[in-house]
């Protein structure tokens, strides 16, 4: 996995396989330090802003990069925080497809 951010989701189903742990942790290792794995299936982080309309501007960038990838992540935000998770639901499990959008939603605090 090169440069993840440039890369785009493609569509799993049932039979594409979840990443090994070596992948898993291969992977998060080309991520900012803030995303961590979460009972072997899914990858969250937490992110910190200076007030809610800088809360929602963000969330409102990570629901328009899961429209464009068609990757869906979980997303919960309160006034000046907001906790981004991600899974492949098809498979239950981590694909590269929760890397790539990891990395797309780094660069958005990271740029």
């Amino acid at each position: 996995m090169s440069d993840l951010s440039q890369r785009h989701c493609q569509a799993c189903d049932s039979s594409t396989p979840a990443l090994s742990a070596n992948e898993i942790d291969s992977a998060l290792s080309q991520l900012a330090g803030r995303w961590t794995q979460v009972e072997n299936t899914r990858i969250r982080a937490d992110f910190k802003f200076k007030n809610y309309g800088k809360t929602q501007a963000f969330v409102n960038a990570v629901a328009y990069i899961a429209h464009r990838e068609m990757h869906h992540p979980e997303i919960t935000f309160g006034y000046n925080q907001c906790r981004v998770e991600l899974t492949t639901h098809a498979i239950d499990g981590l694909s590269e497809n929760d890397f790539i959008f990891a990395a797309k939603v780094d660069r958005l605090v990271d740029d």
